[in-house]
């Protein structure tokens, strides 16, 4: 087993339940609220870490009440925070999001996370055969640090290009694989996308899109499963049939999940399918970080749906 190393953001989730989400200027009345534990490298690490791999998070908090919880959260989750900075520079980051009819809006409030730099994702020893995963809620240049450090380790890179921003296209240069959704693979392509699309229509924007034959692209469907394109060949994972609670954060869910078994050796079919089903799981429960399922709980699942 190798580690995981994830830069990324550490957030404070603010949900709130709704009936419905309210139009511009309304003001709906509320259910519960919650504080949860998220941000989506925060997501990513505690998805690897639940699922069996040594995982270690590189980001920043704010030096206050939501940075001291996270922290201690993460630890709970067996998430290695050594290379977790708390500075007074910025609040930590916050995301308000209201949940509604099992979707969610969410408005990032990026504080500390827009501080993580090159300097933050130097330090770690990286080795061979190691998994790094980050998404775009740090700046650009710093997860192109990041990846150039892998790619001269010989580790494995994983990039989830969410929420989609401006960024060099090197940065595509030095990802093994690049895990998005179909808004993102929209954004990237230019090319419209609706949920009915055919598999082939995805699996020819993934070659359109990826720089190298040897890069992995995976598309997450949500219910619809996901399709990656591994050389060759297109793979397809079929979607679960569950009754979700909440979304956020599944995204995440299968990032993680998919870093730790690919850290664990396993090949790249079995490793997606995990990932798919551990993402099933967390949509069925509240919150984010939280809501990341165990590997016996995944394994499960696996063997109740075969």
């Amino acid at each position: 087993m190798r580690t995981v190393f994830v830069a990324g953001s550490i957030n404070m989730d603010v949900v709130a339940n709704a009936a419905r989400f309210p139009k511009i200027g309304e003001t709906v009345p509320g259910g519960d609220v919650h504080f949860i534990p998220g941000g989506k490298g925060a997501n990513q690490a505690v998805a690897a870490a639940k699922s069996g791999a040594r995982t270690a998070l590189i980001g920043r908090l704010g030096r206050d009440a939501f940075g001291r919880r996270l922290k201690a959260f993460l630890a709970q989750q067996r998430v290695d925070v050594q290379h977790v900075t708390v500075t007074a520079e910025a609040h930590t980051g916050t995301a308000i999001i209201t949940v509604a009819d099992a979707d969610n809006t969410i408005v990032v409030v990026p504080g500390a996370n827009a501080l993580v730099d090159p300097s933050d994702v130097a330090a770690p020893v990286i080795a061979k055969g190691d998994v790094l995963v980050s998404q775009f809620e740090i700046p650009a240049a710093t997860i192109e640090a990041f990846f150039a450090r892998g790619r001269a380790a010989g580790a494995t890179t994983i990039l989830n290009p969410a929420p989609m921003v401006e960024f060099n296209r090197r940065l595509l240069d030095l990802t093994d694989i690049m895990v998005l959704n179909e808004t993102e693979l929209s954004a990237l392509t230019g090319v419209d996308i609706v949920a009915g699309d055919a598999d082939a229509t995805f699996i020819q924007l993934a070659k359109d899109l990826r720089p190298s034959r040897n890069q992995i692209i995976c598309i997450t469907l949500g219910r619809r499963g996901a399709i990656a394109l591994v050389q060759h060949e297109a793979i397809v994972i079929p979607g679960r049939v569950v009754t979700p609670v909440d979304t956020t954060g599944a995204g995440d869910c299968f990032v993680g999940a998919l870093a730790a078994r690919l850290a664990g050796g396993a090949p790249i079919r079995p490793a997606l399918a995990y990932a798919n089903a551990a993402a099933s799981i967390s949509v069925q429960r509240m919150g984010a970080g939280p809501s990341m399922p165990t590997m016996s709980e995944v394994e499960a699942a696996v063997i109740l749906r075969a």
